[in-house]
Formats: C-alpha cells, structure tokens, sequence
C-alpha cells in the first residue's frame, strides 16, 4: 500500500528521472528575485515560470499579485518558500512603501501557500476549506518539496492561515475586493475581484497558456466554478499560471481543456487502453501553445485513471 508520502510525490510529479536525487543533492540554491509588472493603479503582477516545479525554478512557478493600501501592501499567493516569500515581501515593500499587512491564499498548493512565514506580522487568511486541507496535507507537501528542491526550502515550515476568508465584500485600507468561495481545483478556491480595477485574480480555478494541473481536481465543482467566474464583469483576469488575460481566453481555454481531458479519459478507459497508452494520447492543436501540456496530461492520468476504471469496470463478487 502506498502511504500518504508516495500518494503526494506522485502528485506533485517533479521528474526526477531527469534529475537524480543524489545529482541534485549536490547542487545549491540560487537566488529568488521575482519581477512585478504594474496592471493597475497600486496593483501588480508577479509571474511564475510556466514549467513543471523544479530544483532549476526553485519552486517559482505560480504567479502572485501585490495590491496597495492605506493600512499595508496585500499580497495574493505567497509562493513555494520562505526565501520566496521574504524576496516578494520586500519587492512588496519597495513598490508601496509599506510592510506586507495582508496575505490571501487561493488555495493548498505549495507553490501557492508556502511562503507565508515571511510574513508573521501580516494577516494571513484562506478559505475554511483551504485551512482544514494545508493542515492534513502540510507535512506531506513540505517533505516532498524539500526533496525536490533542497535548499531553496531552507527555513520553511508549514504556515496555517490565521484568520478566515469568505464569500463578499471586503474593504481594506481603502482597497475595495469582492471575495469568492469556490472549488474544483481544490476543494476551497479562493478568487478575488479588485474592484478599483476589475482585475479578477482567480488562482488555480484559471490557468492561461499553460495546461492546468489536476492533483485535486473535480471536474465538475471545476466547470461550475469557471461558469461564475465568466459571468463576473471584468477588466482582465490573473490566472495561477500563465500570463494575465484581458479577453476572457484564459477562462475559455481552462474550460476547454477539462471538458477534453475528462472526455479522452473516459474514452481511453472505455476503450481499453493501459495508463501508459493513455498517457501518449495525441494532444489537439488548439493546445500547441500550451505550456506543459505533455506534462500535465501524464499526471492527469495518474490522479484520475483509477478512479476511472473502479467506476467504469466495477468489480463483481462471485
């Protein structure tokens, strides 16, 4: 029987077929130095590297959004470590003029959540549902993160959420957000709408030019979700990963890639094919750009295709 270690390595899928353990052991960290690019007024955008987390990105690969305010910066995803943290809590610093006051979390995934212990004199808040999960998951994650990337973890520990976010209106130093509980990535999907600037900043409920992970997925809490999200009025939309999206593609495209990778599953257990088989299916053109999308459609295979066959091919007792 595989224990929760092994279930959440291979969720988090880090190849390291290319890059032996005791390679990388070897190997020391770099340097965060994370870039913002301005997409409002007091409102700015950290990108991530549209890869597979890695040693080589030290983890770096969710986008996170710095807003200003009367009574401190916010800060929307802390990233993969503390070392991150500390850089985005000082890039924070240096674009508003003031401390951190304020950390969201969308939702578990540690390339979203772990960096929160740069922050201990900031409120920290995440959604009930995005608490109870980093609290039975948290030690799981952290050891596979420090296997996978070593000393870019150096210092990091498990950070809970210290006070709850939930649906509706929020104002904060003069900054107005509209708070959304939702999931499908997770089971708790935090999504924010600054109103100042109808930037919709959807964490992992949206991925953009970039194929979206499944590790906890639900396909269908998933779709509901993007249904909301597309009905809200907006000005352009920050997805976890990938660039920002001001046309309402990176809904569309999230959408479009469930619905395929859900329809294929099924068809290629229906059909028979071993999860190896599965794994090789042709992706379609419309995903060509997509970053990771060989990668992503590997893991899904490996999160969904027991499930999938227990439900399709249920066992009979004689």
């Amino acid at each position: 029987m595989i224990g929760r270690r092994g279930v959440l390595l291979g969720a988090l899928a880090v190849p390291l077929a290319a890059a032996p353990f005791a390679a990388m052991a070897q190997q020391f960290a770099g340097t965060y130095a994370p870039e913002a690019t301005p997409i409002g007024e007091g409102l700015w955008m950290v990108r991530g590297a549209d890869e597979a987390l890695g040693f080589a990105n030290g983890g770096a690969i969710a986008n996170s959004v710095i807003m200003a305010s009367d009574a401190g910066a916010i800060v929307v995803d802390s990233g993969p470590s503390l070392r991150f943290g500390e850089a985005l809590a000082a890039l924070a610093r240096r674009l508003t003029g003031r401390d951190v006051a304020r950390v969201y979390i969308t939702h578990l995934h540690p390339d979203h959540s772990f960096g929160s212990g740069a922050f201990p004199a900031a409120e920290i808040l995440a959604l009930p549902e995005t608490r109870a999960e980093i609290e039975r998951d948290g030690s799981g994650f952290s050891d596979a993160m420090y296997r996978m990337l070593h000393g870019w973890m150096a210092g990091t520990e498990v950070v809970l959420p210290t006070a709850a976010a939930g649906e509706g209106a929020v104002v904060f130093g003069g900054r107005s957000l509209r708070l959304m509980a939702l999931a499908g990535h997770s089971e708790g999907d935090l999504a924010i709408l600054d109103d100042a600037t109808g930037t919709l900043i959807a964490g992992d409920l949206v991925f953009h030019d970039r194929a979206p992970a499944t590790p906890h997925a639900d396909f269908a809490l998933w779709q509901a979700a993007l249904d909301r999200l597309a009905a809200i009025p907006h000005r352009q939309c920050v997805p976890g990963h990938g660039p920002l999206c001001r046309d309402g593609a990176a809904i569309a495209q999230t959408r479009d890639w469930l619905t395929w990778l859900e329809t294929a599953l099924r068809e290629a257990v229906a059909g028979g094919l071993d999860m190896g088989e599965a794994a090789n299916l042709p992706i379609p053109a419309r995903f060509s750009r997509m970053a990771a999308a060989r990668y992503e459609l590997t893991r899904s295979v490996s999160h969904f295709y027991p499930r999938l066959e227990a439900a399709l091919f249920p066992r009979i007792e004689s």
